[in-house]
């Protein structure tokens, strides 16, 4: 190699070339040789500082720090030239250039963070365990706020209480030990005496008045229950759990369920059949058969019910259509429809009912309540839950996605037409009391009718919510807004639904000793002494004040306030007790007939309070 003593080592001729990375990182015997020779060992000792013989022991093995490279002659030869003479080595080695990023070509680093495939939904649109569980969880506070809404309530038997729960004392007692029935339940029941009556007083029985109550506030709780079940079904999670936080909290439910009266049983019943008509909508048609026994059964339990089987044979039909067909959909309505029909008739032609439907159903007396005084009870009872039905009706009609994910977009949906049905029905049967009321001219039971209604009208009330919260709970505060309004007024009207009526201890703790199996006596609400003092008196033992047929001694009859007059003056009645609300106009002909009458004396008057204010318990009894 000819080098001149004066110059600095010339630069490798092919350190970027086509040679690879090995040859070029560890000097193969083109250019590593080449490297080694122009710029020193690579292993260790690039400035060629140490003696070559120094890489070896004395047994021939590389030295410690040196590899395992062998040094050649011709290497050590490379070495003694590589500093040019009369030149300090040290400056020389100083300027000496740097080839080691050039000549080691590292391989191309990894991204230290990849970008993951970002999916179109962040989260999935299927059913999974915890969106069960946490539905679940939201549901049980719904019904535990349902269940404290209703014990909090706390009054006497009402007169209807008190009349079926005697009503069953008596029926049981007749169907176990065939003692005959006082009077003739059935005849004037609006439901059948042998159904809830019976179930009431076993329960009544064992555990008393606040027994039977209970009872009534687990029939509601299932009806709850099942209106989450329904609506999840037909639509999803969050319209299912608005639809039962609305219907929780109205009146009708809060007092039915602390009531013991057979509505809490007829409801539970209608919820049970319309859960089967949506459960079995993508099964077999004949599958819609196993609603009819228990939709006649809410029937027998409360003629009223039987307002809503419409609603379910046409509930057959649309929650059927767009699953099985339009076949299958109208013969699973018709099957419904004929399933119900047969069972009913049956049970109208084979007991003795039939007189009870007529009175108090169907040929039911026309009362004096206007209209506008029947529509504004229903809208302050149910309005605000109907308002909100109507709104998510309308909603659902003009768009029918109920996911919010983007996913939701790709799946069929059923027309606008079969929405609008949807929407009317559910809605529309929501007014079908409140118009059978108006129709008849009276408020007495309306605000229980108007909670059957709101169980229809629910799951579209639902479905309002979840459009007024909007998309992710944009506006959760307008949800919130709306239940809290409901809230508040179920609950002011529950507490003014159950005082409504007088706090009757104290009457029945003054009359008990009066009071025998012999006596004939004379109430605004008999049913309440029959059912406290059911072990000395029953209901054929007394009359009331809701009209009145007598004969008198001398052989005239008299209907009206002067059949009233004429018992008084022969001194039928051996005991009195007037509320002074139940029937005021009737209450004074009787107390006028009572004033300087030589057979009645005062024993007491007995003060109440109520939800509108306080009267009197005025009590007579004979005395000769």
């Amino acid at each position: 190699m000819n080098r001149s003593q004066n110059q600095h080592p010339s630069q490798p001729q092919d350190p970027y070339g086509e040679r690879s990375y090995g040859e070029r990182a560890y000097g193969d015997q083109q250019y590593g040789d080449q490297f080694g020779e122009q710029y020193g060992d690579p292993y260790g000792d690039p400035y060629g500082e140490r003696d070559p013989s120094s890489w070896f022991n004395s047994n021939g093995r590389p030295a410690q720090g040196y590899g395992t490279r062998t040094a050649y002659p011709q290497e050590q030869e490379r070495d003694q030239q590589r500093y040019a003479p009369g030149i300090p080595e040290q400056r020389q080695r100083e300027d000496q250039p740097t080839y080691a990023l050039h000549t080691v070509e590292a391989p191309p680093a990894e991204p230290s963070y990849h970008i993951p495939v970002t999916p179109e939904a962040g989260w999935d649109m299927a059913t999974s365990r915890r969106r069960a569980w946490v539905s679940r969880a939201v549901l049980l506070c719904i019904l535990l706020i349902q269940t404290v809404l209703s014990l909090r309530l706390s009054n006497t038997a009402f007169q209807d209480e008190a009349l079926y729960l005697a009503a069953g004392h008596a029926e049981l007692d007749h169907l176990l030990n065939g003692t005959p029935l006082p009077i003739d339940y059935a005849a004037y029941f609006s439901g059948s005496p042998q159904l809830y009556p019976v179930l009431a007083a076993v329960v009544d029985g064992w555990f008393g008045l606040t027994g039977a109550r209970v009872l009534s506030l687990v029939l509601m709780l299932f009806t709850t229950g099942l209106l989450y079940s329904f609506s999840r079904r037909m639509f999803n999670e969050r319209a299912a759990l608005a639809a039962a936080a609305l219907f929780s909290v109205v009146q009708s439910t809060v007092v039915m369920g602390f009531f013991a009266t057979y509505d809490a049983a007829a409801l539970f019943l209608l919820a049970l059949a319309v859960w089967i008509v949506v459960r079995t909508n993508r099964a077999p048609a004949y599958a819609v058969l196993l609603a009819a026994p228990v939709a006649v059964l809410a029937v027998g339990v409360k003629y009223a019910a039987a307002l809503y089987l419409p609603t379910l044979v046409v509930l057959a039909l649309l929650t059927a259509w767009p699953y099985r067909g339009a076949r299958s959909a109208v013969l699973r309505m018709l099957l419904l429809g004929l399933g119900m029909g047969a069972l009913a008739g049956i049970g109208i032609y084979t007991t003795d009912l039939l007189a009870g439907i007529q009175q108090t159903t169907t040929n039911r007396a026309h009362g004096t309540d206007s209209a506008a005084f029947l529509l504004q009870r229903s809208a302050e009872w149910g309005g605000l839950m109907f308002l909100a039905a109507v709104g998510g009706a309308i909603s659902y009609v003009r768009r029918s996605r109920m996911n919010e994910s983007p996913l939701a977009q790709r799946l069929g949906n059923p027309g606008w037409r079969w929405r609008a049905l949807m929407g009317l029905l559910l809605c529309g049967t929501a007014v079908l009391a409140s118009a059978y009321q108006i129709h008849l001219g009276t408020v007495v039971s309306l605000f229980k009718h108007v909670g059957f209604g709101l169980l229809f009208a629910a799951p579209m009330a639902g479905v309002g919510v979840t459009r007024l919260v909007g998309a992710h709970f944009r506006y959760p505060q307008l949800g919130i807004m709306l239940w809290t309004a409901v809230l508040c007024l179920g609950i002011s009207q529950a507490d003014w639904r159950f005082g409504v009526w007088p706090d009757s201890s104290k009457m029945i703790r003054t009359i008990q000793s009066h009071v025998d199996s012999k006596g004939h006596y004379l109430s605004s609400t008999p049913e309440v002494p029959v059912y406290y003092l059911r072990e000395k008196t029953d209901h054929s033992q007394w009359q009331s004040v809701f009209g009145m047929e007598y004969k008198a001694k001398k052989g005239t009859y008299y209907t009206g306030d002067e059949a009233y007059r004429a018992a008084l003056r022969d001194g039928e009645f051996d005991l009195i007790v007037l509320d002074g609300i139940t029937n005021p106009r009737v209450d004074d002909v009787i107390a006028g007939a009572v004033r300087g009458n030589p057979h009645y004396r005062l024993l007491a008057d007995v003060p109440w309070r109520n939800s509108s204010g306080t009267g009197t318990y005025r009590i007579w009894i004979k005395t000769s």
